[in-house]
């Protein structure tokens, strides 16, 4: 467990491989270790979004509040510094993914199934950021999908999971992205 670090103020939601138990959560350990990321627990959207796989069974939160389902995933705090570092994973310059607002509630509690909410620092919700798909894919990633999604990414979604070191070096994320949407349906 990394060591607590007052400059963590940046709270991240995470749904898919930075989960602990997926691939790329490797990058969130390294940061608990020197200090710049916390685990805060796990959490839910309060409101529904779109969580889909796109190339590679890659996943991807769409921006369309009111779509989907209450999508669970991790809640951590991190530091500018390990920012930076997850920013640069997700391709925020590179026009993968667009962190942007959420606003979450620690899972397991239900309003609408009259259990009792646990705070969440204090408060019953928590405003965090998550990795969206770029806007420029995401209505056609959402109709490839069948316009359904899932609640959370779980080793069934994540099955077939290719690396990103394990796909063709030759196109771009992006180029993947695109070919992905456009192909026929199974």
């Amino acid at each position: 467990m990394g060591v607590e670090n007052s400059n963590c103020t940046n709270l991240v939601f995470t749904y898919g491989t930075l989960k602990r138990g997926f691939s790329n959560h490797v990058l969130l350990q390294d940061l608990m270790r020197t200090g710049d990321a916390v685990f805060k627990g796990t959490y839910r959207t309060l409101e529904k979004y779109p969580l889909v796989c796109g190339p590679y069974r890659v996943p991807f939160l769409l921006n369309m509040p009111g779509s989907g389902h209450r999508v669970t995933g991790e809640l951590y705090a991190v530091s500018a510094r390990g920012l930076d570092r997850v920013d640069e994973l997700e391709g925020t310059t590179r026009g993968h993914y667009e962190r942007r607002p959420i606003r979450l509630m620690p899972a397991g509690n239900d309003e609408e199934e009259g259990e009792e909410l646990l705070p969440c620092a204090g408060v019953l919700t928590c405003a965090a950021e998550a990795y969206y798909a770029h806007k420029s894919y995401e209505e056609e990633m959402w109709k490839k999908n069948g316009r359904k999604g899932f609640e959370k990414y779980s080793e069934k979604e994540a099955e077939g999971y290719v690396k990103r070191k394990d796909r063709p070096q030759n196109l771009s994320f992006l180029d993947h992205i695109r070919i992905f949407i456009s192909s026929p349906s199974d």
